[in-house]
This record gives structure tokens, sequence and C-alpha cells, in this order.
């Protein structure tokens, strides 16, 4: 980037993406009422370009496009440029990404848009090399095409802007009197079977995603089932992804995604709410199969976050770039004689043949450490050498040029990474998770809140800004839930509470039965979308039924729940269409369709008792539990004989209390597999 520049409009702008963009020589706007006035008086039309931070070909388009000055010319001339940054408008993203989807059958990013002063497209792409090469067409050409229909035939363009938005506007709704069922679960596993990879895990072929809430469907339909093939599939998936070059064997965590079919070369970004929900996933498969290896995926992933994306005020960062130095990966790659130089002759060999680092490399020349071809594994956290081997491995990658980190603060990744961490913590017994979770929750109630409580979606360098989406509610939501099992406070309890109260008044529709992405207090465009689809994160909607079946029994307000079942029905059409598509809301499903089982621990005068309750039930897989501690006598439930007391009740039929450990693990298991 070119800083000797007088900077555009982005530089007033907090978001890191619009910063990487703000001397550019196209003369950007950020995406304000302004802009579009503009547009309106200078009869333009606008190119809308939507991107992220850490995004590789983001970075790549700019060098190549928007730093030219020829391109800026015709931009400047003969449009009104906007930026947008995805993960602070997904509201816009969402829709526009539709578009092209509509349009071009597929999306990414950088989302390249064309579109009326109105804000109504015509045209989308994504990445465009500057000049048309190798059957793609460039840049400059696109826009020289554009700018003569613009002016010559504009009613083409205004045609095709019409159907493009009556596409935008069919509601994500079924038709009435379709329900969801056990067949639809079993549908479910049957295209996620039919789609697995049974050599490399995973599920479909390159580039795989982790997809995190297919792991937790699977693992939710085996406890249900009993079919060890959704338990086989999950596993699998989970040891392939650790094994390969996804997982950063030096200094751990997830990258985005991997680019081939066994998991070794990454899209080497590493995203916030992926490692959240992976953490998530990983630690319930721990709970069903008390595998040391996943116990120690989810410790490491969690070191990971605390030490390299936890802000100093207990806020969650929100990504880590692909990029160093202008080239994808470099921070992680290594040689094997840089390796043999760093640890010496015997132990630099170990650690190669351990890692498959080769002279040949598996990566434009270098090595990306993995265990693909080690069948050993599972016994490599436990090798003392190895990981001495590790550590200086890591303090001497330290020394090289990082990566970018965007510091920005997103609501609901934190409120994944706060569920992440709060759950991780109880079910691991780590105070370090939880105390990470506790304070990750207090800076967001604390300081991503408007005067009169309405949640807001970003916070960086003291400023929070964007009325909060479906998905920072439900996500958030989600974790204080979490954090509320693991510390017992009921001021996370009864934020939960409100913050469900608001995202009913503000995004729920009574008539369609669900959530719409933005509020009703939010910026009108040209559609309010009512997304249910799970893509790399789950849905808003699917989230929303989660977490107000779960804040139904924890409070034991009905109408909660109420409004999730009304969602099963509302959603069942189009879930049914492909029910693979939708996995966290058929877990929602699940929940509600099985008996729940409500806890209630009330503390005795010995602390140690109540620990003892909790850890039989931290340390199994439970997700139809819930649990709430009461102080003696609060809300009539009281101990016996001065000792911890737990009321445990299935459906409409409560059980005797009992206050013995032993007494109360047969309890748990005859509730369990009554």
């Amino acid at each position: 980037m070119t800083n000797n520049r007088e900077p555009n409009r982005l530089i007033q702008e907090k978001s890191p993406y619009l910063l990487q963009h703000a001397y550019n020589p196209v003369n950007w706007m950020p995406w304000i009422p302004e802009a579009f006035e503009k547009a309106k008086r200078e009869d333009k039309p606008i190119f809308l370009s939507i991107g992220y931070s850490t995004c590789h070909w983001c970075h790549v388009m700019e060098r190549e496009s928007f730093e030219d000055n020829e391109v800026a010319e015709i931009l400047n001339q003969n449009y009104i440029s906007i930026k947008v940054d995805r993960e602070e408008r997904p509201d816009i993203d969402h829709i526009y990404m539709e578009v092209c989807q509509i349009l071009t059958g597929s999306g990414g990013w950088p989302l390249t848009i064309i579109m009326t002063p109105d804000k109504e497209p015509f045209f989308a792409g994504t990445y465009f090399p500057k000049r048309s090469k190798f059957g793609y067409t460039g840049l400059i050409d696109i826009l020289a095409r554009i700018h003569s229909i613009w002016e010559k035939d504009r009613g083409k363009a205004l045609d095709s802007s019409r159907s493009i938005i009556e596409a935008l506007s069919r509601q994500e709704m079924g038709e009435t009197g379709e329900e969801l069922s056990d067949d639809t679960l079993k549908r479910a596993y049957e295209i996620l079977k039919g789609s697995f990879d049974e050599e490399y895990g995973g599920i479909g072929a390159a580039p795989k995603f982790p997809t995190p809430h297919n792991i937790m469907f699977l693992l939710r339909y085996y406890d249900i089932t009993k079919d060890e093939g959704a338990l086989r599939i999950a596993v699998k998936t989970l040891e392939s992804m650790y094994r390969g070059g996804i997982y950063d064997h030096i200094g751990f965590g997830f990258s985005r995604y991997s680019t081939d079919r066994k998991w070794l070369v990454p899209h080497f970004e590493k995203m916030l709410y992926d490692n959240a929900l992976l953490m998530y996933a990983y630690t319930e498969a721990y709970q069903i199969t008390k595998s040391d290896l996943f116990k120690e995926i989810v410790i490491q992933t969690g070191n990971y976050i605390l030490r390299d994306m936890t802000s100093r005020m207990g806020g969650f960062y929100s990504a880590e770039d692909a990029d160093s130095e202008g080239e994808e990966g470099k921070f992680y790659l290594w040689d094997k004689k840089e390796i043999i130089y760093i640890l010496g002759e015997q132990d630099g060999k170990l650690f190669c043949e351990t890692y498959g680092v080769t002279d040949k490399g598996n990566f434009e020349g270098k090595s990306i450490p993995n265990l693909i071809e080690n069948e050993l594994f599972e016994k490599i956290n436990g090798d003392k050498r190895i990981e001495a081997a590790r550590r200086k491995l890591f303090a001497y990658r330290e020394q090289r040029i990082r990566p970018f980190k965007d510091d920005k603060i997103i609501t609901s990744w934190n409120g994944l990474m706060i569920a992440a961490m709060a759950f991780a913590g109880r079910a691991l017994d780590n105070d370090s998770f939880i105390d990470a979770a506790s304070s990750a929750a207090d800076f967001i109630l604390k300081n991503l809140r408007r005067q009169d409580g309405r949640l807001l979606a970003r916070y960086r360098e003291g400023s929070a800004d964007h009325l909060a989406y479906l998905e920072d509610y439900s996500f958030l939501i989600w974790g204080l839930i979490e954090l509320y099992q693991a510390v017992f406070n009921e001021k996370y309890l009864n934020e939960a509470a409100n913050l469900a109260d608001e995202m009913i008044r503000l995004f729920y529709d009574e008539k369609a039965k669900g959530f719409f992405l933005y509020g009703s207090d939010g910026e009108k465009l040209i559609t309010r979308p009512m997304k249910l689809y799970d893509n790399a994160m789950p849905s808003g909607n699917s989230t929303a039924a989660m977490v107000l079946i779960k804040l139904s029994r924890l409070t034991y307000k009905i109408d909660y729940e109420d409004i999730a079942n009304a969602m099963f029905g509302s959603f069942a059409g189009r879930v049914l269409e492909y029910p693979a598509g939708y996995t966290y809301f058929l877990s929602s499903f699940m929940l509600a369709a099985k008996e729940s089982i409500e806890i209630v621990l009330v503390q005795g005068k010995n602390k140690k008792e109540i620990v003892e309750m909790l850890a039989v039930l931290n340390n199994e897989f439970l997700p139809n539990i819930s649990v709430s501690l009461k102080k003696d006598g609060e809300d009539n439930y009281s101990m016996l004989d001065g000792k911890a007391t737990a009321y445990v009740c299935k459906g409409n039929s409560c059980s005797k209390p009992v206050n013995d450990i032993d007494e109360f693990c047969k309890l748990i298991l005859s509730k369990l597999y009554a």
C-alpha cells in the first residue's frame, strides 16, 4: 500500500478492512447516505466491493486493481465506489451475496456488485483480474461494458435488477402443513453419510470446510439413535482435521478451510468463529469418547485464543490473515534444513519424520507440518521430546513477521467463543477458560450497548457501532447460557433472558414465524431476509431456536419454547428440500423433540458435595439437560439434612430429591435411559 497519497473517505472509519483501502487512488466511500445521494446527483451507478481484512483474494484484487491508477481513473470518472466490511455489515453482505449466487451460481469474497443509486443490483461477481486473461473477463473490460449499457441501454440494466429483487423477496418458507420428524433427521444423516470421505474424513470434496455444526448434529443423532456410523463419521473427521495442515501444529488453532481433500493445505487465515465452534465440537466429542487427544486439542485451541486473540479488555479479536509479507502462508511454512538448524540433527530429523517435513516440501517447495501419514498421531502429544522441539520452533517462528490481525471485536463471534470457553471450561475443569468467558461477556455487556440498552455489533478503538443483527443476539445468548451453567451467576441468565426478549421484539415476525436478519429499527435495504441455511456458522434462526428452548427450560418461560416450536413448523418445507443444509436447526429440533431433563441443585454446607454432583454432569455428553443452582430456600428448593441436594425432573415427572452422590448418579442414569 502506498501512503504518500491523500487518503479517501475510508480514513475516517474504524474497520481494519476499510482502512486497508484508505490510501487507494479509488475515491472509496463507506456505505452512507451521502454516497447514494452523490450517485443520484451525478447519475452514476454504484460500484460496490465487499470483503474483509484477512481475505487473501481481497488483497490480490486490491494490489492488481484498486491500487492501480488506470482502474481508479475509470471508477472515479464513471462510478461511485463503495467499500463494505462484510463482518461489520452482514446484512448488506448477505443480500448481495444472494444476488451473486442468483446471477452466477456461486459466491465468495471479494464480492463485486454494480447497482443503481437506489441500491438495486444488476451485475455481480467475485474476484476479477485487472485485464482479461485465461478465460476470465478483466475488471477494466467489465467497467467499460457496463458504463456503455448505463449510458445507452439503461432499461436493460433496470429490467435485470427488478427480476433479481423479485427473486430475493421470496420467503424461505415451505408449504403449510409440512412437519419435521425422525425421518427428516435420518435423511440429513444419510446425506452426510453419502458425502463422507472414508479415507480422509470430512463431508464432500475439496475444498473442505470444518462445518462444526455438522459434527454436533452427528453427535446428537448418535446420542438419540445409537447409530455407530454417525459417531464414526464425526470422530474420523475430527481426527483428520487435526492431523492435517489445517491445524497449526506449531502454534495451535485451526485455519478456515482446506484447499485439498486431505486437509493438508489450508487457506491459512484463522477465524475466531471457526475456532470457537471447533472447540465446542471437540469438547462434545471428548465427553462421548473420553479421547485424550480431543481433550488436548480443545486445550491447545483455547490456549491459542488466550495467547493471540484476546484483548487486554477481555473481548476476543476477529481473525488472523493468511498472508504475511505479501505471501500466502509464509508465516506457517518450513524448510527441512531450517528445522534441523534450529533443533539440531537428531531432534530435527525426528520432528521432520513425525510431521511430514521433507526436502521437496508439500506446498510451493516448503512444508506444512502435518500428521496425515503418521499412524501414531494419538501419541504425539505425550512425547516430551516432540513437545520441546515444538516449543523451540514456536519461539523461532515468533521472530518472523506475523500475519495481520483484525483486532475488531464482533459481538456475534464473541458470543460463540464465550459459549466455547465456558462449555470447555466446565467440561474439562479449566478455570482459565471460564474466566476468559466471563471477562469477554462482561466486556460485551458493558461496551457493546447503547445507553438505551440496544445491542451493538462491533467494537474497535473505543468505538462501538452498527446495530446488532440476529446472529449477535442469538450467539451472545448462547454464550451467556453456557456461562451461567459454568458459574451459576444469575446475572448471566437474566441478561440472556433480557436479550431474548429484545431479540423477539426487534427481529421476530409473527406471521412468518421466524426471525429477520436485521432489526425493525435497522436500515431498510432492498429486502429484509430471513436466513435459515447453516453455512460456515449456524444461522441466526437455527441458534435462536436452540437458545429459546434452553432458556425456556432454565427460566420456565414457556413462551420461548412455543416460538421455537412454531419455527419448526414454519421452516419445515425449506428444511425438507435438503435437510443436510440445516443441521444446527435440526439439532435444535432434536433438543425440542427429546424429553428434557431439568436439574436444580441446592448448595449444601460442604461445597465439595455440589462440585461432585456437577462433575458427574459435566463429564458426560448431555445435550438435553439444563442445570441451575439455587441457595437453600430459594424458589422453594431446600437442602436435605444440610447436604447438597438435587431435584431432577424429566418431562412432566419429578423424582424425589436426593442428597447422596451415588443415588444422584443412579437417578441421572435412570432418567437418561428410561
